[in-house]
């Protein structure tokens, strides 16, 4: 009996085909609609880590549903049912092979690029005189390639990606107006909640109709970086580390005992103690994002409990 769900191996009827990301496993039904599993797998610098967090699955699903809810009035969306705590259930769509990154604050990859004299991210220009998690004057679109498994998500500039024709610009327009109105409502929905939302990704594909939908997850602690709004004017100023709601806690960890996802580097042993105290932190995360108490679903046999879900919401 395993307390984590870390890998899955479903049989769904009219099941086409199953395809496993990261830290998602999702079942191909019939052509037509989409089962997402939300592991508890984590993953950083683009390697999977050895053990699962117990209730992570659960966390990003619920807040990637919650934020699809509260953002369908300006975006349209895949998602269709959450039979299942850590599963969403939406319809098949072609993705785009871009992921759309914008970046209201110097942080992550846009501040060790600053830090290592770049100007330009993606094709766009930041301001001189910035020092890490600075505000932007404006957010910034900074899009990366959509890899394969295995592979690293690469810097593209939108010139780039229309000039290879990965996207066309009719469409590009829309998925960069789409990323700031979810930008803005995202960061609207944080203030509300003492919180800044500092950068995040969103993905988009299109139906079967050719409708541009947002797909995969939203504002989730994976996807997206936030900050805590009281005393971060005083950390900026005294040139103190930002209090963060993020991942980054689970990279600082991993750099600090040798790790960033290099050749020949050894991952650091995950101890029972320490997955208790991401876990713990996810939860953190989940009740601070959504502002409301997590509810720790049933996971004495979490596999069983996912599958009798999805099979009864496919039955109807």
């Amino acid at each position: 009996m395993s307390t984590t769900i870390t890998t899955t191996n479903f049989n769904f009827p009219n099941q086409k085909s199953v395809y496993r990301g990261k830290v998602r496993e999702v079942y191909n039904i019939n052509d037509d609609l989409l089962v997402m599993v939300a592991t508890d797998r984590l993953s950083a610098f683009d390697v999977v880590l050895p053990k699962g967090i117990p209730y992570k699955g659960q966390i990003l699903n619920q807040i990637a549903t919650k934020f699809m809810e509260l953002t369908k009035d300006i975006v349209p969306n895949w998602l269709v049912a959450t039979p299942d705590p850590s599963v969403a259930v939406g319809h098949l769509c072609t993705p785009f092979k871009v992921e759309m990154v914008i970046r209201g604050y110097l942080s992550g990859h846009a501040a060790r690029e600053y830090a290592a004299g770049k100007r330009t991210l993606c094709g766009v220009a930041m301001p001189e005189g910035l020092k890490e998690n600075d505000k932007f004057p404006e957010p910034i679109i900074t899009p990366t390639t959509k890899a394969d498994n295995g592979e690293h998500d690469a810097d593209i500039s939108r010139e780039a990606i229309l000039s290879n024709g990965i996207v066309t610009e009719e469409d590009y327009v829309v998925l960069e107006k789409y990323t700031r109105a979810l930008f803005q409502r995202g960061t609207e929905i944080a203030e509300s909640r003492g919180l800044i939302l500092v950068d995040t990704k969103y993905e988009f594909g299109k139906t079967k109709e050719g409708q541009i939908v947002l797909i995969d997850e939203i504002h989730t602690p994976d996807s997206s970086r936030y900050f805590y709004s009281e005393g971060y004017q005083e950390r900026q100023d005294k040139g103190e580390e930002q209090k963060q709601l993020s991942k980054e806690f689970v990279r600082r960890w991993l750099i600090e005992n040798g790790f960033q996802g290099k050749e020949g580097q050894q991952i650091p042993e995950m101890t029972d103690e320490y997955i208790e105290s991401v876990s713990d932190r996810y939860i953190e995360l989940y009740e601070n994002i959504i502002g409301e108490k997590f509810v720790k679903a049933d996971i004495t046999n979490i596999n069983e409990r996912i599958e009798n879900n999805v099979l009864n919401y496919l039955k109807q």
